[in-house]
Parts: structure tokens; C-alpha cells; sequence
């Protein structure tokens, strides 16, 4: 068996082996940080000895699992990582591998930087320039709420960056979504007299449907008061802000996207 590909085998194959104590003990974070730099570094040594198993950034391989979800069967600390590629994974086909400890702690910042949130993530940006960006030129703040400023057409953003990647963030700027999220769902409704009214559908069931309009009025119809409702295939949010911003506008909207999160609340107390 090639051990190369066997270098971040991180997964757990079951919670008994979860529960192993690591070698060197939980407590060490990673002596390099998690710099930029050393992110980078580490992910050019993931993809030269790793890759023979797992995919490419992360996904999921012919022989080796998916890196980047934190689920219950991963190692999650700094630590029990580095011990997962020094020393494998007993019971399962992750072997030892001998990356040195420099690099191996390199490869360490590159799996946590595929876990990370985006509040967790480095990213450029102004995230002062992204909030005006965000509340004016954007109009963000027309669909989207945070922290009880703005419209409620939308997600509430308040914990966007402690809650998703800044993968996500992005894609959610510059591409269109094929999935809808429950309680957001585009409708448009013709009423018995010939009325049209557009807006969320926030609760519907075979009697009646309850609308979100753009102006945050709540509306409520029975099915015998409506001639017809349909359900928009594409969602109300824009997926074209690599166009209508800037590059740089575009990096502060994310560098600000990303600081929205409950734990920089915390942090502040």
C-alpha cells in the first residue's frame, strides 16, 4: 500500500476509535499558526502526498474520506491531528507516514483551514469598506437582517460567518443556487379578482399560504381566495456581485460577511 496517501487519513472509523487518547495529548495548537503562508504550503504538500487517496482540496477520494466536514468521527484540535498523520489511525487504513514535523504541522493548518468557518478563515478585505458596501451600494439590507437592522425578506445574517464557510459566502455572491431553503421560497399569487402579488411564501400548506411581500407585509390566503400560485424556480438572491461590485468591493463584502458571528459578540464582552 502506497503510505503517501495515507498522510491525512483523518477520519475516524468508528467512535471507539474516537476515543483513543492521542499521543502527545490535546492541549498543543499548531507552533506554525495558521497564517496565510503556512496554509498554502500545507495544501501544495497535501496535494503532492495525499491525493493518491483523497481528493483534491479535501473531497472525498478513491481510498480516503472527505477532510473538510467536521463531523463527530473526525479529530478536531491541532494536536490530534498532527498525531493522526505521524502516527495513523490504529484499526483503520490510515497508516504512519513520515512528513517531518515542520510539514506535518504545515498539512495540519491546511485541514483545519478546510474545516474553518469564515470567521475562523484569513481573509482579505476591509471589512469597514464591506458593511458600507454591504448596507448601500450592495442593498443588502433590503432582504437581509443583522444584528435587527434591516429586512427580514431574507436570511438573518447576524451569524453568517460563524455558521458557514467562506466558500459558501462566496458562491452565495456569484452563483445562482439550484436549492431553495424552507421559508424562502419565491411565489407569486393571482387572486380571484385578478390580483398579483409577489413575495416569500413563509408557510404553506394544501388551505392556505402565508406571503412575505418586499415591503415585509405578512398576507394570508385560503385556497379559495386565490386563482393560481406560482412557485419561482429561482430564488430572490442576486448571484451576480463579481459583476456589480469590484474585485476589492467584493473582498470587503466577504471580509465583512465573515466577522458577523456570535462568537466576535462574545469576544467583545
Amino acid at each position: 500500500m502506497d503510505m503517501r496517501c495515507m498522510a491525512v487519513g483523518l477520519l475516524l472509523a468508528s467512535t471507539a476509535v474516537l476515543a483513543q487518547q492521542p499521543k502527545h495529548g490535546a492541549g498543543q495548537s499548531n507552533p506554525l499558526g495558521h497564517s496565510e503562508q503556512v496554509v498554502e504550503e500545507g495544501r501544495k504538500l497535501f496535494n503532492d502526498n495525499c491525493t493518491v487517496c483523497h481528493g483534491m482540496a479535501g473531497t472525498e477520494g478513491e481510498r480516503g474520506p472527505a477532510l473538510a466536514a467536521g463531523s463527530k468521527h473526525t479529530r478536531q484540535s491541532d494536536q490530534d491531528i498532527f498525531d493522526a498523520v505521524e502516527d495513523g489511525i490504529p484499526g483503520t487504513g490510515m497508516a504512519p507516514v513520515a512528513l517531518g514535523t515542520t510539514d506535518t504541522w504545515k498539512v495540519v493548518a491546511y485541514v483545519r483551514d478546510l474545516r474553518a468557518t469564515a470567521y475562523d478563515a484569513v481573509v482579505q478585505g476591509d471589512p469597514a469598506k464591506g458593511e458600507q458596501i454591504f448596507w448601500g451600494k450592495g442593498q443588502c439590507g433590503q432582504c437581509h437582517m443583522i444584528h435587527g437592522r434591516g429586512a427580514i425578506l431574507g436570511p438573518d445574517l447576524s451569524n453568517i460567518g460563524g455558521e458557514q464557510t467562506l466558500k459558501h459566502l462566496h458562491d452565495s455572491l456569484t452563483k445562482a443556487s439550484l436549492q431553495i431553503s424552507r421559508g424562502f421560497q419565491p411565489v407569486e399569487v393571482v387572486t380571484k379578482d385578478g390580483q398579483r402579488i409577489s413575495g416569500i411564501a413563509k408557510n404553506e400548506d394544501n388551505f392556505s399560504v402565508q406571503l412575505l411581500d418586499s415591503q415585509d407585509h405578512l398576507k394570508c390566503f385560503t385556497s379559495d381566495e386565490l386563482r393560481e400560485m406560482i412557485h419561482k424556480k429561482q430564488s430572490l438572491m442576486p448571484s451576480n456581485y463579481d459583476k456589480t461590485l469590484t474585485p476589492t468591493e467584493l473582498q470587503d463584502v466577504l471580509a465583512f460577511l465573515s466577522r458577523q458571528s456570535t462568537q466576535a459578540k462574545d469576544e467583545r464582552r
